[in-house]
Formats: C-alpha cells, structure tokens, sequence
C-alpha cells in the first residue's frame, strides 16, 4: 500500500474540564472554572473525525490516558482524595485529547534508516501535562509495533518539548524526501517558552535527519506574547505550501528564501497583520486548523483544504481574508467548518487534536484505524458512558472518580485495547 497521511485524533477523556491550568493560552485561562460538557465535547472530536473521513482522508484515533493520574499522585505522596484541589485538578486533566502535543514524526523518506519515527514529547512546561508521556508512550508503541516505525522516549526534561505543535514539513509529496522544521521559542514575554531548541535539535538527531533539509526556526516573542504558545497557532503546513501569519517567526524573510532554495515547489500563504491582526488569530484560530489535501491519490492530485473551527467564520477580519484568498484562485481551494467548541474553550483547534503520520496505513495497528462503523460504536459508548458535565470544584468526588475511570475503561474494550488499561 502506498505512503498516506493518517490524522490521528485524541479522544476527548472523560474527564474533559476547565480548570485554567495552562499558563500562556488564553482561552483555557478566560474559562477557567467553568463546567464543561465531557460528552458533547467528545461527540464533538468524533463528528471532527467524520468530517474528514467524507473528504476521503485516512483517519485514526488515540485514547485518553488514566485520570486521575493516580501513579503521579503517589510519585507526590498522596492520592486524589487527599490532595490539595490544585493537585487534584492538575492530576484530573484531559490535555492529552491535543495530540499534536502527543509526539514529532518523521517520515520514512526523510530518515537515514528509512523508517518512520515518532519522538514522543516530555511536555514538561507545565506539570498538568508533564505526567502524560508514559500513557502516550505506551500507546505510540502499541499502535506502531511494526518494524516500519522507530518509537523513542522523552528527551530529557531538562529541555521542553511540546511535539508536532512546534513541527512542520513541507515537500512535493508523502513518499518524497521532505524539509523539516522545528519550530523553537526563547521568550514570550509574559508567557513561557515551551519548545526548547535542545529538544527540537535532540529529536532531528534521533530521527536521523538530513541536517542539510532540516530547519530551526525561531518563533517570534511577540506571537508568543499574544497568545501563541505553540507555532501552530500562528502556521500549519502542507504538501509544499506554508501557510503562516506574518509574525509567525522572528525572521520571517530568512525562513521563506531557506524554504524557497531546498524545495523549488515551495508556496507561502502569507496572512498580513494589517489584515488579521494576532489577537484576531489567536481567538478565531485561522492556523490551528487542519491544512489537508482531499485525495486519496497523492498531493498533487487533490484539493489542498483548510479545516477550520467555527470560531474562523465569525470573526469578521478572518473570514474575510478566507474569502478573499479564495476568490483569488490561491493554493488554498477550499474550507470546511467544523465545531470544537469544548475544545476551543480549552485553547485547542481542529489541529490540536490531531498528530499526522504519513506511514503506510497497513503497517498501523488497525485497532487505532477508524471508519464509520468504528466512530458509531464509540458514539455510543461516549453516550451512555461519559459524564455530562463537571464542575471544577467536583474533582475529588469518588462518584465522579468513579464514572471517569469505568468510561475509559469501557472505551478501551471496545477497542480491543484493554493492555492499555493501566496507562
């Protein structure tokens, strides 16, 4: 079978809440202490799926990870009852639905060894994520058992890493040789760095790139400043067009002509700040959209389609660059709306939610595989199973311990993937 890419989407846990926990992202910080909706959010990232698998696009999934994090609460001494509610809620978490954030890939045409790798990432920059990379570990491994992919552990945590959020490729076509590039941070003024270039330059070095195609690219202090704690917030890439605001980058000049002398093909889709201004971008999340080609039969062949979240469409300043740049015949042919709101309220966009691997579909363990069929069981298992709402302030009640525990454990056999009960 040939090279595809597969999205490969978060289930939205359980235990999905609003308790403000990251530092840098405004809308989690805005809706902190809020209830949320656990179920619609998940029935939200299953419709998500549907939508792309209607553009003919291959689609995958990854499960929520064990919440409470019990084996963190005793790595800290004590237990979801007994710990102060900032732990609690730290330990509670459904972060790891955002799985751009789950690891880097690299696809076989670009490693020295020709095997996909997948890095995952340490997410150390804020401790509500921090505990998530073995559950995620111990799923990449599942999922990608066969001899065609390398799956690596965490960098050290010495130095942040916050995955395919801070990666883009750019190339002619999924099975051509690629340009790689790690976007890193140095300041954020008030906000966190959170990808550090050790760690972008440690995974490159791991995944046997060729430094000659491989770029590190800083993100510009401002962008973070506003709000863009990871680089898909500001720019997504696919096939051979980058698609990025003007103050993605510190040296925006510089990474087009690097892009422009090692990819001939290379198109820049250039969003003016004059236009759309950041802090229209980081509410609206034009980039943290899905950038896709709808065809099963290689990049040149398809439509190259931009996924957004409804936020896009009623922020007047975006939707009109999108119809504008649609009007004008651009390399983006199209745009299909989804609803993420749960998401959304968190700070996740469509691209949050999902890790892409370009790999060849027969090698994936096909219980991580989804259609219809598979999205309908799970539909139901969400509806019957996961809770309607929480509220902040119920984190440490054993009935709602309890629910969250039994639903992902219900999830995960329906999958048939009960070996990942315990993380």
């Amino acid at each position: 079978m040939p090279i595809a890419e597969i999205n490969f989407d978060g289930i939205i846990g359980p235990s999905h809440n609003y308790a403000g926990l990251s530092i840098g992202n405004l809308a989690a910080m805005k809706n902190a202490g809020a209830v949320s909706q656990p179920r619609a959010a998940a029935l939200q990232g299953l419709d998500k799926m549907r939508a792309n698998l209607a553009l003919g696009l291959r689609q995958g999934l990854f499960v929520p990870p064990p919440r409470p994090a019990r084996k963190w609460l005793e790595a800290l001494g004590t237990t979801v009852a007994q710990a102060e509610p900032a732990i609690a809620a730290n330990a509670m978490s459904a972060s790891a639905m955002w799985a751009a954030n789950a690891a880097t890939v690299s696809p076989a045409p670009d490693c020295a060894d020709g095997k996909c790798h997948l890095t995952v990432a340490n997410l150390r920059s804020m401790p509500h994520r921090s505990h998530e990379w073995p559950a995620t570990l111990a799923q990449l491994k599942v999922a990608f058992a066969s001899g065609a992919f390398k799956v690596h552990g965490p960098v050290p945590t010495a130095f942040g890493d916050e995955g395919a959020a801070n990666h883009m490729r750019l190339a002619s076509g999924h099975g051509a040789a690629g340009i790689e590039l790690f976007v890193y941070g140095v300041s954020g003024g008030a906000f966190p760095a959170r990808q550090h270039v050790e760690a972008s330059k440690a995974v490159a070095r791991l995944h046997r790139l060729d430094p000659a195609r491989t770029l590190f690219v800083e993100q510009s202090e401002e962008a973070i400043a506003a709000g863009a704690f990871h680089n898909d917030v500001v720019a997504v890439a696919n096939g051979p067009v980058l698609f990025a605001h003007e103050k993605a980058f510190a040296d925006r000049q510089r990474v087009a002509e690097q892009c422009r002398a090692l990819l001939p093909e290379f198109e820049l889709v250039e969003v003016p700040d004059a236009e759309v201004p950041l802090a229209d971008v980081i509410k609206s999340y034009l980039f943290n959209a899905q950038l896709v080609t709808t065809s099963s039969e290689g990049l040149a062949d398809g439509a190259m389609t931009l996924i957004v979240p409804s936020e896009a469409r009623a922020m007047p300043s975006v939707w009109a660059w999108i119809e504008r740049h649609l009007a004008s015949n651009g390399a983006i042919r199209r745009v299909e709306v989804v609803d993420v709101r749960q998401s959304m309220a968190n700070g996740g966009g469509p691209a949050c939610l999902r890790l892409r691997v370009v790999c060849d579909p027969a090698e994936v363990d096909p219980r991580f595989l989804v259609d219809e069929a598979k999205l309908d069981r799970l539909g139901n298992v969400i509806g019957r199973c996961w809770p309607v709402e929480i509220d902040p302030g119920a984190f440490q009640r054993s009935s709602l311990i309890t629910q969250i525990e039994d639903a992902r454990a219900t999830l995960l056999e329906a999958l048939g993937l009960e070996e990942l009960l315990s993380g």
